[in-house]
């Protein structure tokens, strides 16, 4: 797919992986549908994605985990807006980690609003303009924990391996349209990711990568950039990837 003018929808676009596939689908010259939580954030990539090269960048303040809110922006696009090709459903995030029988159920409500039913909500409004268009891609953030479960992560590996089964129910589903479907998985990347988990420690979020050379954000853009633009035979079903010092979630190598 030449991404040249094509209207591209990432959500939790203001930092980390969504921030760097909105840069990645910019300097090919894509127009770009950038939601996030944090306007302030949202509007430094955007103005960074303008310099890249993006044909046109629209920004929205938006929190996936509300139903309503989703719906109505999606419904209240400007026409020349409303065509989405590609939809990189990223908003996502992990709170605590601790081991189920003590864990804080606002963490647990936070993670499966946003990582399960935010990640339905989203789809469930834009994935059928691409169907009665016949055209469009979906790319799923999942994860290597929705595959393989750690101590201290039930929670958050639960809501991973629900998108994991989501991302594949929906291949399923669109099985007869010519709309892709991929869930990229990526294992320890550096981003603010342990930050928001630890509620800002940054301590204890730094240890998370400390021995080792972890993924970063442009990485796993730079996979979400390749697995759209195959040829529109090609789908990619899922890309699991890690650093050379993560054999998967539970075996990593650090350096002393």
């Amino acid at each position: 797919m030449n991404l040249k003018g094509k209207i591209v929808f990432v959500s939790g676009a203001s930092a980390g992986i969504g921030a760097a596939t909105a840069l990645a689908f910019a300097s090919e010259g894509a127009r770009l549908l950038l939601a996030a939580r944090r306007p302030g954030k949202l509007a430094d990539v955007a103005s960074r994605a303008l310099s890249l090269g993006a044909a046109a960048v629209h920004s929205i303040d938006l929190d996936v985990r509300s139903r309503y809110a989703v719906q109505r922006t999606i419904d209240e696009l400007p026409p020349e807006w409303a065509e989405i090709e590609v939809l990189v459903n990223n908003a996502g995030l992990s709170r605590g980690m601790d081991k189920l029988y003590t864990g804080r159920i606002e963490d647990w409500e936070e993670m499966i609003d946003t990582n399960i039913k935010g990640l339905l909500y989203v789809a469930r409004a834009v994935i059928p303009g691409m169907v009665v268009r016949r055209r469009g891609h979906v790319v799923t953030l999942g994860s290597m924990a929705g595959e393989i479960v750690y101590p201290n992560g039930a929670v958050y590996c639960g809501t991973k391996a629900a998108a994991r089964a989501i991302n594949d129910g929906l291949r399923e589903d669109l099985l007869g349209t010519p709309v892709r479907v991929t869930s990229v998985d990526p294992g320890l990347v550096e981003t603010d990711f342990s930050l928001v988990r630890f509620h800002g420690d940054s301590s204890r979020a730094s240890k998370v990568y400390k021995g080792i050379k972890p993924l970063k954000a442009e990485d796993i853009a730079d996979v979400i950039l390749w697995a759209v633009t195959r040829p529109d035979h090609v789908n990619i079903a899922r890309v699991s990837l890690s650093s050379v010092d993560q054999a998967n979630t539970l075996l990593i190598h650090r350096e002393q």
